[in-house]
């Protein structure tokens, strides 16, 4: 059963006409019974109309026997106080739902079928109170059967109350047939039953159908993507159709997805291949030295070895960083003043001084992991005096709700058109410098990275002494 309706179509299909049949039910059963409601108020009224007939011949004083009783065939009874039947319908064979069940009248007591009454001016006892001549205006009603020449069916009866003066108070039972109302009730319950299974199955047909329409780009994308995944080629999308659905968004955010993982694999592609270069040069460095140290001990450079080691450290580490910023490593929530952090990194760096402003006195506080702010600022020092003439300076303020810290060098700064392009990995801008002076290519990425996990941005400015000024912006704690 789960795979049956495993699909979004079948699903789909099911549940409309699970709802259309509920609804199909609801109201078929709403028309039957306001149908037979209807018939059965039409079936009173006719049985009304007719006991209303014969209570008013009664009324004016008809004998018993020219009373209308057979008209129409519907069964007639006329009823005295005592509840002796006292005329009836000539054919009458069998009666229930009257309360009377005898179909043929007791002798008529007098020539002309009249009773006689010992005081017909008695006040009624039951009933509403008639005066002679009057036809009550109450009509109670109720359902039965009677057979009248042999054929039995259903009826409804009404009972209307006269008052006659010289045969007292008289309760006339008239019945309409139930055979009309039976048979449109009949006829309306088997067009449903024929006709709803019928209307289910085109609602679940079409249902299907425009499912299958609607979702025909849906499996487009599937295919599409499984293509992707078989293929393993990013740079292909799915097809948008041109809709403007749900489904057509649905389309535009996967395109969105496969190219924002499109860039971030060729990211990491660029980051394996840069890094294995980098990583390439002290190692072989390093290896040629210990090979010459192992055939030449005497001319083992000792210092060379050491610093490529170093350079191999720190290479390594930025590596690592970077590989943890990239996986979304979290920050610590410690507090960290800005101000003491940067004159602890200058501490001991020749031509850098720390400056802050007269407003923070009390400190330029911010939220996060001391041991990478720590890092930013002594890369972008390292950076500074890598490029400075002579000075570096370092200054701290508050700029609103951001603690600021500018780093700044008096020297030759740089070019408005690479001012983004410094914070890309492995990225060096002077080609012609060597690996030992400038560096991996890796500071201010991992400076860049850093500010931007703790909410902030790092960027590159003009500085007053005409080098550059690195701006970093944190929100103040």
């Amino acid at each position: 059963m789960s795979r049956l309706f495993g699909s979004v179509r079948a699903r789909a299909t099911l549940g409309a006409t699970l709802v259309v049949a509920v609804a199909l039910v609801a109201a078929g059963a709403a028309v039957l019974l306001s149908l037979r409601s209807n018939l059965l108020g039409e079936a009173g009224t006719q049985a009304e109309r007719s006991a209303r007939e014969v209570a008013t011949e009664l009324a004016v004083g008809t004998p018993y026997a020219d009373l209308s009783l057979d008209v129409d065939d519907r069964p007639v009874q006329v009823v005295d106080e005592d509840g002796t039947l006292v005329a009836a319908s000539e054919d009458l064979e069998r009666i229930t739902g009257t309360g009377v069940e005898k179909v043929k009248p007791r002798p008529a007591a007098s020539p002309d079928g009249s009773g006689d009454t010992d005081d017909a001016d008695d006040d009624d006892d039951a009933g509403e109170p008639l005066e002679a001549g009057e036809i009550g205006e109450r009509t109670t009603v109720s359902d039965g059967s009677a057979t009248i020449d042999g054929d039995t069916e259903d009826y409804r009866f009404a009972a209307v109350p006269v008052k006659t003066e010289d045969r007292g108070r008289l309760t006339v039972y008239a019945g309409a047939p139930l055979s009309a109302e039976h048979g449109a009730v009949n006829t309306a319950l088997t067009v449903m039953l024929i006709g709803f299974p019928v209307l289910l199955a085109v609602v679940g047909w079409v249902t299907w159908l425009v499912t299958r329409r609607a979702l025909r780009p849906v499996e487009g994308i599937r295919r599409e993507m499984a293509a992707i995944t078989a293929s393993e080629d990013l740079a292909r999308r799915v097809p948008v159709p041109g809709t403007h659905d749900e489904v057509a968004r649905l389309a535009s955010t996967t395109n969105e997805t496969l190219a924002a993982l499109e860039t971030s694999v060729e990211r990491q592609r660029r980051f394996v291949a840069d890094a294995s270069h980098e990583l390439r040069s002290p190692i072989a460095s390093l290896r040629t030295q210990l090979e010459v140290a192992a055939a030449h001990p005497e001319l083992l450079d000792l210092d060379g070895a050491v610093e490529d080691t170093v350079r191999l450290q720190h290479l390594a580490a930025d590596l690592l960083l970077l590989a943890r910023l990239d996986a979304g490593e979290r920050p610590a929530d410690a507090r960290v003043d800005l101000a003491a952090l940067a004159r602890e990194e200058a501490g001991g760096r020749t031509g850098v001084s720390v400056r802050e402003d007269a407003g923070v006195a009390g400190g330029v506080t911010v939220a996060g992991s001391r041991g990478q702010l720590g890092r930013v600022l002594a890369n972008l020092l390292d950076n500074a005096q890598r490029h400075a003439r002579s000075a570096v300076e370092v200054s701290v303020r508050r700029d609103g709700d951001l603690a600021v810290v500018g780093v700044a060098d008096d020297g030759e700064g740089v070019p408005a058109a690479d001012r983004e392009r410094i914070f890309e990995r492995f990225v060096r801008l002077d080609a012609a410098r060597s690996r030992d002076d400038g560096g991996a290519g890796l500071g201010l990425a991992i400076a860049r990275d850093v500010a931007v996990r703790h909410g902030g941005t790092l960027t590159v400015h003009d500085a007053p002494a005409g080098g550059a000024l690195f701006e970093l912006r944190l929100p103040a704690a």
